[in-house]
């Protein structure tokens, strides 16, 4: 099951359309490269059908998400909760640090090197999810248990 906010699921629908519009322009790159000749050291041809084939592998892992998920309604959580689309300062208590995450259910949307992209069946999104501002959250990570405390939500 994969948890959305509104935004997340109408980006994923958007890209599904573009790349099921895309089949008739990659279904003419093949005809064009086929009417080349030899398909056998047809680069061209070769080209074409792997991008069909990454492109139908995309169709499908989309179509996959977008029947097992669940738009969470974002509008009503409170505002000291940290819940999906939330940006969280975290406080390592052991060594002080802090850092941003953002409690995202689809991964990879936006890119910020500043921010930490988590969602919510990793360890840290478990542990954030749901928790208040001012809590110490446990997680169990690769390299050890941490401890961190919410500092703040940053919306």
């Amino acid at each position: 099951m994969d948890y959305f906010s509104a935004q997340e699921k109408a980006r994923l629908e958007t890209e599904l359309r573009e790349r099921t519009g895309n089949r008739l322009v990659l279904s003419r790159r093949i005809q064009t490269a086929r009417e080349l000749g030899d398909l056998s050291e047809n680069a061209d041809y070769h080209a074409a059908r792997e991008d069909q084939g990454l492109n139908e592998a995309k169709i499908r892992q989309l179509e996959r998400r977008l029947a097992n998920s669940v738009v969470v309604d974002t509008e009503s959580v409170p505002q000291d909760m940290v819940f999906l689309g939330a940006t969280v300062k975290l406080r390592e208590i052991e060594s002080g640090d802090e850092s941003l995450y953002r409690l995202v259910g689809d991964p990879g949307a936006e890119f910020d090197e500043e921010i930490m992209d988590v969602t919510p069946n990793s360890p840290m999104g478990q542990a954030l999810m749901k928790a208040h501002v001012g809590e110490v959250v446990r997680v169990t990570l690769k390299r050890g248990p941490k401890r961190f405390e919410i500092v703040e939500i940053v919306r």
